[in-house]
This record gives structure tokens, C-alpha cells and sequence, in this order.
């Protein structure tokens, strides 16, 4: 049976999402190989070196950026991250500088927030309820 190694979300610039992604959300740098014009970059989870590797890749594509914009203006999140309490995450990131476009809001069984990741990105973060 298949399991994620890696998964990505499209950046307009690999050094500033390195920085936010590391600097703002925690995450540690992971892998990162010269690839010419563009890097192979990924980070993991703080405490889960051999976790799933969340890589930063370059929107380059023509489609990319246009899907990417699509997301945007519609409000919807690019990818989803799970915290232990999104309240508390929510506080703390704010604290960072990290700009929200939904505060903490009860989804069912979860309650959910939406950041804005400088990258041209919504990131969606969630905990139970």
C-alpha cells in the first residue's frame, strides 16, 4: 500500500517560504538540493524528522499561478495543517506577525483557521472541537 513521503504547496519564492514556513509555522528544514534556477526544498514537522516532507515547490507554470489566484479569491485554503488547539495557534501566530483571513470558527467536529502564507498561498489549520 502507497504512503505520502511528500506532498507540496506552490510558492512564488522558495527563500521566503523557507523563511515563513520555518520562522512563522515551526517547521524544520529538511532537504534542500540546487536544482539550477530552483531547489529541491522541503521542511517536516518540528519532532518528526522522518515525517511526511512538505515540499516548497516553485509555482513556474502559467497555470500554476492562475489555479493559485483562483484559490485565493474564491478563499479557499491551498492545503490543510493539523494543530493540537487552533485557538491557541491562532493567538500565537498573530503574536508572529501572521495574517488570518477566517479567525478560529467551529466546523463540526473541528474548528478551523485560515492563513495567508506570503507565498500566494491560504493555508487552512485545524483541531478537534
Amino acid at each position: 500500500m502507497p504512503t505520502i513521503s511528500v506532498t507540496s504547496v506552490m510558492v512564488d519564492d522558495q527563500a521566503k517560504a523557507l523563511a515563513f514556513y520555518t520562522e512563522k509555522l515551526g517547521f524544520v528544514p529538511k532537504t534542500d538540493v540546487s536544482l539550477g534556477e530552483y531547489r529541491w526544498l522541503t521542511v517536516v514537522g518540528a519532532g518528526e524528522p522522518d515525517g511526511v516532507e512538505l515540499l516548497l515547490e516553485p509555482d513556474a507554470h502559467p497555470a500554476a499561478k492562475v489555479f493559485k489566484q483562483a484559490l485565493v479569491a474564491d478563499g479557499i485554503p491551498y492545503t490543510s495543517f493539523t494543530v493540537d488547539d487552533v485557538r491557541a495557534e491562532y493567538a500565537e501566530l498573530q503574536e508572529r506577525g501572521v495574517t488570518f483571513t477566517m479567525a478560529p470558527t467551529a466546523m463540526g467536529p473541528v474548528v478551523a483557521a485560515v492563513l495567508d502564507d506570503t507565498c500566494g498561498n491560504l493555508i487552512q489549520l485545524t483541531s478537534p472541537a
